[in-house]
């Protein structure tokens, strides 16, 4: 989302001499950042089943049978239905090349659950627990804070103080007078630095408990502003 500010600048009349005549007003343009860091207290994990069969009926059979499982599994550790829903959920048809010729192998299911987790040092739970229960890919870990708005308002104050102040230096550096009001204000997209991301296409069971860490989040703003000053 961009938000952009305009302000019209006024024209002011300067007498020198005694001759009366009227400034013209240069434009300055700054950007300017603001960064907080936070505790994560939410974890998104997104894991699931991948099941292949020539028929599309008998790879669908397993792959429910799998998820159903691991719900169970997930409730049996805490995990509520409301915390577990559809991620994604794909029928592929998989086909090999042999001698330049495309021949059917059969169909290829992925169905795939977001959790949410509220409790961070359960993280590594909920994913052993799915890949004891069936779970064979694990898509990612990634981590947020519930009041992520608010802190992201803070940044977004902190990128205009910014650019206010480097605004400052600049016509000071100058001599001229800068119009602290800026007539134009562009905010730039949300940046929000995760601290863990895991991608992969299969995981394997291990008999070693997974280790999570949530790390801080870093939430950041940016914008750019428009100055008027005059010499």
């Amino acid at each position: 989302m961009k938000v952009m500010y305009y302000y019209q600048p006024f024209v002011r009349n300067t007498v020198q001499s005694g001759s009366h005549f009227r400034s013209k007003p240069n434009t300055l343009r700054v950007s300017g950042e603001g960064k907080l860091a936070a505790q994560p207290d939410l974890a998104n994990i997104k894991l699931g089943v991948i099941t292949e069969d020539q028929e599309l009926q008998k790879a669908q059979g397993q792959n429910t049978a799998a998820i159903s499982n691991i719900k169970k599994s997930l409730n049996a550790i805490g995990i509520t239905d409301k915390q577990v829903q559809t991620s994604d959920f794909t029928i592929i048809p998989q086909y090999d090349f042999v001698d330049g010729k495309q021949i059917f192998r059969g169909y290829r299911v992925e169905h795939i659950l977001g959790i949410t987790v509220a409790e961070l040092d359960n993280a590594g739970l909920v994913v052993d627990t799915g890949v004891e229960n069936g779970a064979n890919t694990v898509r990612e870990i990634t981590f947020e804070t519930e009041n992520q708005q608010d802190l992201y308002q803070q940044a977004l104050n902190a990128a205009v103080m910014d650019a206010y102040k480097k605004a400052k230096t600049i016509a000071a550096a100058l001599n001229v007078q800068l119009i602290s009001t800026p007539v134009s204000v562009t905010e730039g997209t949300l940046g929000m630095e995760q601290p863990v991301s895991i991608q992969s296409s299969a995981f394997v069971k291990s008999a070693v408990s997974t280790p999570i860490q949530p790390g801080t989040i870093e939430i950041e703003s940016r914008i750019t502003a428009e100055f008027i000053y005059y010499s």
